[in-house]
């Protein structure tokens, strides 16, 4: 039997899930070809494996025509992220929409007629139905006017629907995550100062036993709406690596903040003992 185990000693973004099971052994290509099948255009992949604090491991991101800050859940804000290292990269394959707004229901629909698995497109809406359902009871919103804009919904489209077209490509059993560690403070998005955690994954953790704990050092977010969304759709436990399980591969991917500490989450590929 095979488990993947999370260890979020830095928290967990859709990004830095792809990026440390292409770094567990996942193939690029292979990866690319799946989520092709998504039937969207308008997004470049990258991912390079690099080091950081002399610790190598894969840098994943979605780069989209304009500069949108990820993984905000349906709150649109601007950031930068800059790639100065040479990358693999891959393009989406049909259309765009300009500034049209999507909802629950159009995302929906974009992934049931793709030609996706049943597996990734079942996990990748029950993320994005956590995170409309937080997002609309933060913003005391109907559901069905949770929305946000088509450059970053196309972000955040292709960050899930990438996470489960890789964790199927992996091909794991089970999932087993430590604690989750996320910042402290305060982090700026359009509509002011927001704590973290940030409202939409403090919401999501509302009748959950995600076990999650603060580092007063890290004045930053390090656990992001979709990865709050993905961690409560695969995890099956939170515990300690079980003693019955022997660690076959170690892998990394790397957080695009800036942190004290090394920002990546570990993971690691387990075989059940004989």
């Amino acid at each position: 039997m095979r488990t993947l185990y999370l260890d979020a000693f830095s928290g967990i973004s859709g990004d830095m899930f792809i990026g440390a099971l292409l770094d567990l052994g996942v193939d690029f290509k292979q990866f690319e070809t799946e989520l092709a099948k998504l039937n969207v255009t308008g997004y470049h992949l990258h991912a390079q494996r690099i080091a950081k604090s002399s610790i190598y491991g894969t840098d994943f991101d979605v780069h989209l025509p304009e500069t949108v800050h990820k993984d905000e859940g349906f709150i649109e804000t601007t950031s930068t992220h800059h790639h100065d290292h040479p990358h693999q990269h891959a393009d989406g394959h049909t259309h765009s929409h300009g500034d049209e707004v999507r909802h629950l229901k159009d995302i929906e629909a974009i992934i049931d007629h793709s030609d996706l698995s049943n597996y990734v497109k079942t996990n990748a809406k029950q993320v994005f139905t956590e995170i409309a359902k937080s997002e609309a009871i933060v913003h005391e919103l109907p559901l069905s006017d949770v929305h946000f804009h088509e450059v970053g919904a196309l972000d955040s489209i292709v960050d899930i629907v990438g996470a489960f077209v890789a964790l199927e490509l992996l091909a794991v059993d089970q999932v087993y995550s430590s604690e989750l560690t996320d910042g402290s403070g305060f982090i700026k998005v359009a509509h002011g100062m927001m704590p973290v955690p940030v409202p939409a994954v403090m919401q999501m953790r509302v009748g959950s036993a995600i076990p999650i704990k603060q580092n007063p050092e890290i004045h930053t977010e390090l656990i992001t709406p979709t990865g709050m969304g993905i961690v409560k759709t695969i995890v099956d436990q939170f515990c300690p690596i079980p003693d019955n399980q022997t660690i076959t591969k170690v892998g990394y991917g790397f957080g695009n903040r800036e942190t004290p500490q090394l920002n990546a989450l570990r993971v690691m590929l387990c075989e059940k003992k004989n």
